[in-house]
């Protein structure tokens, strides 16, 4: 089957966390308590925190559900492929920065056109001085 993609497990994935690592990581920052999840989820409080502290796994299904409630992908779930996801502090932090870095950018560029403007009035002035 020509249209098949095989993919590989690449180790250098591994975000050295658990699957319940990752599942109460995700949770935190999706800003849900245990109890709010595993309503989401569709299973018991216990059940969820069992998962969180590596005492059981979640079937397939649940996985899938899981990834939705906490807005990650199932496969970072599993075994940290992929994007984890991020505070919101930082995703507003990086978005401030590049903000800066882009008007920084554009004072290096007026400050460049006033150097320039600067040097061509100095040469201007100085031709006139010598003759």
């Amino acid at each position: 089957m020509d249209d098949m993609v095989t993919e590989t497990y690449d180790e250098s994935y591994d975000d050295g966390d658990t699957l319940g690592g990752r599942i109460t990581r995700a949770r935190d920052l999706a800003g849900l308590t245990v109890e709010d999840a595993a309503s989401r989820i569709g299973v018991t409080d216990e059940t969820l925190a069992e998962w969180e502290s590596d005492r059981s796994e979640p079937r397939a299904n649940k996985i899938m559900i899981l990834a939705g409630v906490l807005g990650v992908s199932p496969a970072w779930l599993i075994s940290g492929a992929g994007e984890a996801p991020q505070s919101p502090g930082i995703s507003i932090a990086v978005d401030e920065m590049s903000g800066e870095i882009n008007r920084l950018r554009e004072l290096a560029l007026q400050i460049t056109t006033c150097v320039e403007t600067l040097e061509s009035r100095l040469v201007t002035l100085t031709k006139a001085a010598n003759d």
